[in-house]
């Protein structure tokens, strides 16, 4: 027997997950070399010694790699079992910090770890069968079905919103801001990303997509959602502590990926309500373990200077310069 759609995209991204925890390490490995081996200013502050050690090289090379399984998972399972799976990445920084980098791994992060392993199998007990389109042009005809159009107008809505009003008067006081505009154009990214994966692969198999026009669509959607997410993200990270916007930018990525695949996609299309309760309850469960694995590296910071706001712009939580996090994010196991 072949094996399934599901049980490829499953091992890619349970391998991607690996391979980007690693990365963590490697790279937070090789800044640590190179500070202690020059006296230069360090990377968490604007320097660029680590260029120099193969440590940190080896790390990112890695974590390429990983992001790449991750992409190509997606074009075999539905983005409601892919994208939770993620989390697996974090408990693999956490036990291998622990282990490496003697960074002690505290009870409550244990438990967050067995959260994060419990519901991602309840996901993927339950994760539904996905038909891989046989064509662009059948993904594009599921992109502008009146659901999905409903959809990205809202979104696009809210996010010129948050950027034109909103950014100017609240984005350096409210976190949810900048991450709000990550989080709806990463659920734009997602789909988009999808559907150029599969384009590849039917061309790979012989099915050339590349003279549709769909399909430089979707790649030019891809590029833009890429580029503004990737800039407010940053955004976001130098202006609040990444202990605040990592779990926060998770639980909202993942949340709008899944909502915005399971409208273009249909991905519970055909299962019955108490699967769709399952995968929603095991979804909620790894939530819950990234936020408590979080909330234990945010104990151990030290104190710091500033303050954010929520809600009713009251401060309730010390931040931290977090420049250059993004494209090191290693740093965030200091």
């Amino acid at each position: 027997m072949g094996v399934s759609d599901n049980s490829r995209g499953l091992i890619l991204a349970m391998l991607s997950s690996l391979f980007i925890g690693t990365s963590f390490i490697l790279k937070k490995k090789g800044l640590k070399r190179a500070a202690a081996a020059s006296s230069a200013t360090r990377a968490g502050v604007g320097g660029y010694t680590y260029l120099l050690e193969p440590l940190w090289w080896t790390g990112m090379i890695i974590m390429i790699v990983g992001e790449v399984a991750n992409f190509v998972a997606y074009i075999y399972a539905p983005a409601v079992m892919v994208t939770p799976l993620g989390a697996l990445s974090i408990i693999v920084s956490a036990v291998l910090a622990h282990f490496i980098l003697k960074e002690r791994l505290r009870r409550m992060g244990v438990v967050g770890c067995v959260s994060c392993v419990v519901g991602s199998v309840v996901i993927v007990i339950h994760a539904p069968q996905e038909q891989t389109p046989s064509s662009v042009q059948q993904i594009w005809n599921l992109a502008i079905q009146p659901a999905f159009l409903i959809y990205v107008a809202a979104t696009m809505s809210i996010v010129l919103a948050l950027v034109l009003y909103f950014e100017p008067r609240y984005g350096q006081s409210n976190i949810l801001i900048y991450l709000g505009i990550c989080s709806l154009m990463g659920a734009l990214t997602v789909v988009s990303i999808k559907a150029i994966g599969i384009a590849i692969k039917l061309t790979l198999e012989g099915i050339s997509q590349v003279a549709y026009p769909e399909t430089w669509v979707f790649l030019a959607v891809a590029i833009v959602c890429v580029i503004t997410q990737l800039n407010y993200l940053n955004k976001a990270l130098d202006t609040f502590n990444a202990a605040l916007v990592s779990p926060i930018y998770y639980v909202m990525f993942t949340t709008l990926t899944i909502i915005a695949s399971a409208i273009m996609f249909k991905d519970w299309s055909g299962q019955d309500a108490s699967s769709i309760a399952s995968e929603i309850c095991g979804f909620i469960t790894v939530l819950s373990g990234t936020i408590i694995l979080h909330a234990t590296r945010e104990q151990e910071t030290a104190s710091m200077a500033g303050s954010i706001t929520w809600y009713n712009g009251d401060p309730i939580k010390s931040v931290e310069d977090a420049h250059f996090i993004l494209l090191h994010d290693a740093d965030y196991y200091e």
